[in-house]
Protein backbone atom coordinates (compact mmCIF):
# COMPACT_ATOMS: atom_id res chain seq x y z
CA UNK A 1 0.00 0.00 0.00
CA UNK A 2 1.56 3.58 -0.97
CA UNK A 3 2.19 5.85 1.89
CA UNK A 4 1.62 9.29 2.09
CA UNK A 5 3.09 12.46 3.93
CA UNK A 6 0.39 14.46 5.04
CA UNK A 7 -2.62 11.66 4.39
CA UNK A 8 -3.67 8.58 5.67
CA UNK A 9 -4.54 6.01 2.91
CA UNK A 10 -6.48 2.77 3.51
CA UNK A 11 -9.16 0.39 1.59
CA UNK A 12 -11.94 -0.98 3.22
CA UNK A 13 -14.18 -3.76 1.81
CA UNK A 14 -14.43 -1.72 -1.82
CA UNK A 15 -13.93 1.95 -0.53
CA UNK A 16 -10.52 3.72 -0.42
CA UNK A 17 -10.76 6.06 3.17
CA UNK A 18 -8.17 9.45 2.26
CA UNK A 19 -7.98 10.83 5.54
CA UNK A 20 -6.31 14.41 5.47
CA UNK A 21 -3.62 14.63 8.60
CA UNK A 22 -2.90 17.58 9.43
CA UNK A 23 -4.33 18.51 12.52
CA UNK A 24 -1.64 20.95 13.91
CA UNK A 25 -2.94 23.55 11.34
CA UNK A 26 -6.54 22.51 11.40
CA UNK A 27 -5.78 20.72 8.33
CA UNK A 28 -4.57 23.66 5.98
CA UNK A 29 -2.92 22.15 2.74
CA UNK A 30 0.52 22.97 1.45
CA UNK A 31 1.79 21.86 -1.37
CA UNK A 32 2.09 18.42 -0.22
CA UNK A 33 -0.94 18.05 1.06
CA UNK A 34 -2.88 18.98 -2.19
CA UNK A 35 -0.16 16.59 -3.78
CA UNK A 36 -1.17 14.21 -1.48
CA UNK A 37 -4.76 14.36 -2.15
CA UNK A 38 -4.61 14.02 -5.76
CA UNK A 39 -2.31 11.35 -5.62
CA UNK A 40 -4.49 8.83 -3.49
CA UNK A 41 -7.48 10.18 -5.64
CA UNK A 42 -5.39 8.51 -8.66
CA UNK A 43 -4.21 5.71 -6.34
CA UNK A 44 -8.20 4.72 -6.06
CA UNK A 45 -9.02 5.15 -9.44
CA UNK A 46 -6.03 2.50 -11.00
CA UNK A 47 -7.37 -0.02 -8.05
CA UNK A 48 -9.84 -2.14 -9.33
CA UNK A 49 -11.50 -3.62 -5.81
CA UNK A 50 -12.07 0.19 -5.13
CA UNK A 51 -15.62 1.36 -5.85
CA UNK A 52 -15.46 4.48 -4.14
CA UNK A 53 -13.68 7.03 -2.30
CA UNK A 54 -14.53 8.57 1.17
CA UNK A 55 -12.57 12.06 2.18
CA UNK A 56 -12.19 13.19 5.24
CA UNK A 57 -10.01 14.57 8.24
CA UNK A 58 -8.32 13.62 11.39
CA UNK A 59 -9.00 16.40 14.58
CA UNK A 60 -11.19 19.28 14.59
CA UNK A 61 -11.48 20.61 11.27
CA UNK A 62 -11.78 19.40 7.73
CA UNK A 63 -9.79 21.69 6.21
CA UNK A 64 -8.99 25.28 6.64
CA UNK A 65 -7.98 25.87 3.15
CA UNK A 66 -4.05 27.42 2.14
CA UNK A 67 -1.52 27.00 4.89
CA UNK A 68 -0.51 30.65 4.86
CA UNK A 69 2.48 30.05 6.87
CA UNK A 70 3.85 27.46 3.73
CA UNK A 71 3.41 30.37 1.20
CA UNK A 72 4.43 32.84 3.80
CA UNK A 73 7.92 31.03 3.15
CA UNK A 74 7.29 31.32 -0.42
CA UNK A 75 6.61 35.74 0.25
CA UNK A 76 9.97 35.39 1.71
CA UNK A 77 11.92 35.97 -1.81
CA UNK A 78 9.39 38.31 -3.09
CA UNK A 79 5.77 38.35 -3.86
CA UNK A 80 3.21 35.24 -3.80
CA UNK A 81 1.77 34.92 -7.63
CA UNK A 82 -1.14 33.35 -5.92
CA UNK A 83 -2.92 32.73 -9.79
CA UNK A 84 0.41 30.30 -10.28
CA UNK A 85 -0.71 28.97 -7.09
CA UNK A 86 -3.91 28.54 -7.93
CA UNK A 87 -3.60 27.06 -11.52
CA UNK A 88 -0.97 24.64 -10.08
CA UNK A 89 -1.99 23.18 -6.54
CA UNK A 90 -5.78 24.24 -6.36
CA UNK A 91 -7.16 23.69 -9.19
CA UNK A 92 -5.71 20.44 -9.75
CA UNK A 93 -7.01 19.14 -6.84
CA UNK A 94 -10.96 20.31 -7.57
CA UNK A 95 -10.40 18.57 -11.06
CA UNK A 96 -9.01 15.50 -9.34
CA UNK A 97 -12.24 15.50 -7.16
CA UNK A 98 -14.57 16.33 -9.85
CA UNK A 99 -13.06 14.28 -12.61
CA UNK A 100 -12.77 10.86 -10.06
CA UNK A 101 -14.28 8.30 -12.11
CA UNK A 102 -15.50 6.76 -8.79
CA UNK A 103 -17.78 8.82 -6.48
CA UNK A 104 -15.90 10.63 -3.89
CA UNK A 105 -17.70 11.36 -0.42
CA UNK A 106 -16.73 13.83 1.94
CA UNK A 107 -17.45 12.79 5.87
CA UNK A 108 -16.95 16.57 6.95
CA UNK A 109 -16.49 16.32 11.11
CA UNK A 110 -15.34 20.33 11.37
CA UNK A 111 -14.96 23.41 10.27
CA UNK A 112 -14.14 23.97 6.23
CA UNK A 113 -12.66 27.25 5.56
CA UNK A 114 -11.38 29.12 2.80
CA UNK A 115 -10.25 26.57 -0.29
CA UNK A 116 -11.10 24.04 2.57
CA UNK A 117 -14.82 24.71 1.62
CA UNK A 118 -13.94 24.09 -1.90
CA UNK A 119 -12.70 20.82 -1.60
CA UNK A 120 -15.39 19.59 1.00
CA UNK A 121 -18.22 21.11 -1.92
CA UNK A 122 -16.86 19.70 -4.87
CA UNK A 123 -16.87 15.97 -3.60
CA UNK A 124 -19.95 14.21 -4.91
CA UNK A 125 -21.82 13.63 -2.00
CA UNK A 126 -21.09 14.92 1.06
CA UNK A 127 -22.15 13.88 5.03
CA UNK A 128 -21.46 16.45 7.90
CA UNK A 129 -21.41 16.81 11.38
CA UNK A 130 -24.14 18.60 13.18
CA UNK A 131 -23.53 22.24 13.72
CA UNK A 132 -20.16 22.51 11.56
CA UNK A 133 -19.05 25.75 10.77
CA UNK A 134 -18.45 26.45 6.96
CA UNK A 135 -16.51 29.64 6.23
CA UNK A 136 -15.71 31.47 2.89
CA UNK A 137 -13.44 33.60 4.61
CA UNK A 138 -11.18 35.14 1.87
CA UNK A 139 -12.80 38.52 1.62
CA UNK A 140 -11.17 38.71 5.10
CA UNK A 141 -8.00 38.80 3.95
CA UNK A 142 -8.26 40.82 0.89
CA UNK A 143 -9.17 38.05 -1.65
CA UNK A 144 -11.89 36.20 -3.41
CA UNK A 145 -13.16 33.15 -3.37
CA UNK A 146 -11.11 30.41 -5.63
CA UNK A 147 -10.70 26.76 -6.66
CA UNK A 148 -14.13 26.94 -7.98
CA UNK A 149 -16.01 28.09 -5.00
CA UNK A 150 -17.84 30.79 -6.77
CA UNK A 151 -19.49 28.24 -9.45
CA UNK A 152 -20.66 26.06 -6.81
CA UNK A 153 -21.81 28.86 -4.34
CA UNK A 154 -23.84 30.82 -7.51
CA UNK A 155 -25.28 27.06 -8.36
CA UNK A 156 -26.56 26.30 -4.90
CA UNK A 157 -27.70 29.96 -3.44
CA UNK A 158 -28.05 32.39 -6.32
CA UNK A 159 -26.31 35.39 -6.63
CA UNK A 160 -28.04 37.65 -3.78
CA UNK A 161 -27.01 35.12 -0.92
CA UNK A 162 -23.50 33.46 -2.54
CA UNK A 163 -22.72 37.63 -2.49
CA UNK A 164 -23.61 37.80 1.09
CA UNK A 165 -21.61 34.75 2.26
CA UNK A 166 -19.13 35.00 0.11
CA UNK A 167 -18.14 38.62 0.91
CA UNK A 168 -19.55 39.08 4.94
CA UNK A 169 -17.64 35.76 6.29
CA UNK A 170 -20.48 35.09 8.68
CA UNK A 171 -20.43 31.14 8.71
CA UNK A 172 -22.88 28.68 7.35
CA UNK A 173 -23.90 25.77 9.89
CA UNK A 174 -24.61 22.08 8.53
CA UNK A 175 -28.10 22.92 9.17
CA UNK A 176 -28.03 25.75 6.73
CA UNK A 177 -25.80 23.93 4.22
CA UNK A 178 -28.67 21.13 4.10
CA UNK A 179 -31.41 23.71 3.70
CA UNK A 180 -28.87 24.96 0.61
CA UNK A 181 -28.94 20.98 -1.01
CA UNK A 182 -24.98 21.68 -0.30
CA UNK A 183 -24.69 18.47 1.61
CA UNK A 184 -26.80 14.78 1.66
CA UNK A 185 -27.14 14.66 5.09
CA UNK A 186 -26.10 15.27 8.75
CA UNK A 187 -25.05 12.67 11.40
CA UNK A 188 -23.33 12.71 14.49
CA UNK A 189 -20.75 10.14 13.01
CA UNK A 190 -20.27 11.04 9.44
CA UNK A 191 -16.96 8.87 8.74
CA UNK A 192 -19.26 6.05 9.75
CA UNK A 193 -22.52 7.41 7.66
CA UNK A 194 -20.16 7.29 4.62
CA UNK A 195 -18.94 4.19 4.92
CA UNK A 196 -22.58 2.48 4.86
CA UNK A 197 -23.59 5.17 2.08
CA UNK A 198 -20.18 3.75 0.05
CA UNK A 199 -21.41 0.19 0.59
CA UNK A 200 -24.51 1.13 -0.82
CA UNK A 201 -22.95 2.80 -4.00
CA UNK A 202 -20.36 -0.54 -4.41
CA UNK A 203 -23.30 -2.82 -5.07
CA UNK A 204 -23.90 -0.87 -7.98
CA UNK A 205 -22.89 -1.42 -11.41
CA UNK A 206 -19.58 0.67 -11.27
CA UNK A 207 -20.20 1.78 -15.14
CA UNK A 208 -23.54 3.15 -14.16
CA UNK A 209 -22.07 4.90 -11.18
CA UNK A 210 -19.37 6.62 -13.14
CA UNK A 211 -21.65 7.82 -16.28
CA UNK A 212 -24.37 8.53 -13.92
CA UNK A 213 -22.21 11.34 -12.21
CA UNK A 214 -20.30 12.24 -15.28
CA UNK A 215 -24.01 13.17 -17.19
CA UNK A 216 -24.98 15.15 -13.80
CA UNK A 217 -21.77 17.27 -14.21
CA UNK A 218 -22.07 17.89 -17.49
CA UNK A 219 -25.53 19.00 -17.24
CA UNK A 220 -24.73 20.77 -13.96
CA UNK A 221 -21.19 22.33 -14.63
CA UNK A 222 -20.35 22.86 -18.11
CA UNK A 223 -19.23 26.04 -17.40
CA UNK A 224 -16.84 25.28 -14.50
CA UNK A 225 -13.39 25.82 -16.82
CA UNK A 226 -14.47 29.09 -17.31
CA UNK A 227 -14.59 30.26 -13.75
CA UNK A 228 -11.62 28.67 -12.46
CA UNK A 229 -9.99 30.61 -15.00
CA UNK A 230 -11.25 34.03 -14.12
CA UNK A 231 -10.77 32.74 -10.37
CA UNK A 232 -7.26 32.33 -11.44
CA UNK A 233 -7.44 35.53 -12.70
CA UNK A 234 -8.96 37.27 -9.96
CA UNK A 235 -6.95 35.40 -7.69
CA UNK A 236 -3.41 36.50 -9.00
CA UNK A 237 -4.59 40.34 -9.11
CA UNK A 238 -5.49 40.25 -5.53
CA UNK A 239 -2.51 38.02 -4.22
CA UNK A 240 -0.02 40.88 -5.59
CA UNK A 241 -2.10 43.75 -3.24
CA UNK A 242 -0.80 45.28 -0.50
CA UNK A 243 -4.60 44.25 0.96
CA UNK A 244 -4.00 40.94 1.09
CA UNK A 245 0.29 41.53 2.13
CA UNK A 246 -1.80 43.14 5.31
CA UNK A 247 -4.52 40.03 5.52
CA UNK A 248 -1.97 37.30 5.98
CA UNK A 249 -0.06 39.44 8.95
CA UNK A 250 -3.06 40.62 10.65
CA UNK A 251 -4.24 36.62 10.56
CA UNK A 252 -0.71 35.35 11.36
CA UNK A 253 -0.70 38.36 14.12
CA UNK A 254 -4.15 37.61 15.47
CA UNK A 255 -5.64 41.46 15.22
CA UNK A 256 -7.62 43.26 12.86
CA UNK A 257 -6.42 43.97 8.90
CA UNK A 258 -6.67 47.41 7.91
CA UNK A 259 -6.99 47.91 4.28
CA UNK A 260 -5.88 50.42 1.91
CA UNK A 261 -7.73 49.42 -1.20
CA UNK A 262 -4.36 48.85 -2.88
Amino acid sequence: MKTFETIKYEVNNGTAIITINRPQVYNALNVQGKLDIISGIKEANKDATVRSIILTAEGKAFCSGQDLNDRTVDASKGPVDIGHTIETEWNPLIEAIRTSDKLVIGAIQGVCAGAGLSVALACDMKIAAPGVRFISGFSQIGLAPDAGMSFMLVRQMGYTKALEFALLGKPLLSEAMLEYNFINSIAENPLQDAVKLATEINNLAPLSVKMVKKNLQYANEKELGDVLSREKYVQRMLGFSQDYKEGVAAFLEKRKPQFKGQ
